[in-house]
């Protein structure tokens, strides 16, 4: 196919809100010697794509910018220091462009798409081929979108320098992207899981999904107390903290001597913790911050999700034009996994 010149891609010029999402067409940049040219195929979204709708993302985001950090796509072009991809090769993207190994550091975290730099809500995109993954080959698309942010998150916080083993006891919280790929993983990996919700209907999904037990929030505000019951006092190996301070107290709670605390997201919004120190050193918790992954670790997931044939939960697809109506869905909080914008109409 004839290499394309221009793009319709997604920005927001003002942010107070994702209704200012303008779709506009804009030049496809000359290719570096060391950069790829992707067809997107489909984008997921993240509840980070709301707050940077809004202004409000905490870690910092550039004027007027192509939001989405997700993509799968396909290879359509090759710059001329490239090698080890060819055209056809469907591939995601790591979240932040240039985290290839290790820890994150101030420079990695200013490579983040669609929020530091222009994201991937857009027909094709350049990326700097080291950001490049293979999608694993029994996944459409549309379900290895989801990939990127979301998984690879919970990756990290179950499988990463502190990994789970089997037999542990995972509490994963609600029922969005990274809490159902944290559910799906630690099952794949042999660990028994624990699920909250408010909504007994997303609690059945985590049911059939693997989880063994399910922990209604609003019908047991005591969730932590639910959670030392349920493992006879010991409490949880690892949780899934996407709550924030709003939930962070009861995490301390839940979880046992020694046990991990992943701190992912502030989706419950603020509360007093000014008494988590002395609670954290009570229990010798170990509680760390997840800024997503690298790409050693997204490879390193899709051979786990490659070897079980783990499919992702896409719960609704939406057109590139309907992209806005997309958000509306992610911030209704219906959703049950993930929500995807199918860019690519072939």
């Amino acid at each position: 196919m004839s290499v394309p010149q221009k793009t319709r891609e997604y920005r927001l010029p003002k942010v107070d809100g994702f209704y200012n999402l303008t779709l506009t067409e804009a030049p496809i940049p000359q290719l570096k010697a060391t950069e790829v040219l992707v067809k997107v195929h489909a984008v997921s979204l993240q509840y980070r794509d709301l707050i940077v709708a809004k202004g409000q993302y905490p870690l910092g985001q550039k004027e007027n910018p192509v939001p989405g950090s997700d993509l799968a796509g396909e290879i359509i072009a090759l710059g001329a220091e490239v090698s080890g991809w060819k055209v056809g090769d469907r591939v995601s993207s790591n979240f932040a462009t240039d985290h290839i190994f290790g820890e994150v550091t101030a420079e990695i975290k200013a490579t983040g798409l669609g929020a530091p730099i222009d994201g991937v809500l857009t027909e094709y995109k350049v990326l700097p081929a080291h950001a490049l993954v293979h999608i694993p080959e029994h996944l459409s698309y549309e379900e290895a979108s989801t990939l990127p942010c979301a998984a690879v998150t919970a990756y990290n916080a179950l499988l990463g320098p502190n990994p789970l083993k089997g037999g542990d006891v995972v509490l994963v919280q609600g029922t969005g992207g990274v809490s159902i790929f944290g559910l799906q993983l630690a099952v794949a990996s042999g660990a028994t899981v624990i699920a909250t919700s408010s909504s007994d209907r997303k609690l059945e999904i985590a049911k059939k999904l693997g989880a063994a037990y399910t922990i209604n929030y609003k019908t047991t505000p005591d969730w932590d107390q639910e959670a030392l019951k349920i493992t006879n006092g010991r409490g949880v190996d690892h949780i899934l903290e996407v709550g924030g301070p709003g939930t962070l107290n009861k995490s301390v709670n839940a979880i046992r001597y020694g046990g991990t605390i992943s701190v992912i997201g502030f989706v419950a919004g603020q509360a007093d913790v000014s008494e988590l120190p002395v609670k954290i050193l009570a229990k010798a918790a170990i509680v760390r911050g997840i800024l997503i992954g690298s790409r050693q670790q997204f490879e390193d997931m899709n051979r786990l999700i490659s070897a079980v044939k783990l499919r992702p939960v896409v719960d609704k697809v939406f057109s590139f034009e309907d992209t806005r109506k997309a958000y509306e869905y992610q911030d209704s909080q219906q959703h049950v996994g993930k929500v995807v914008v199918k860019v690519s109409k072939d």
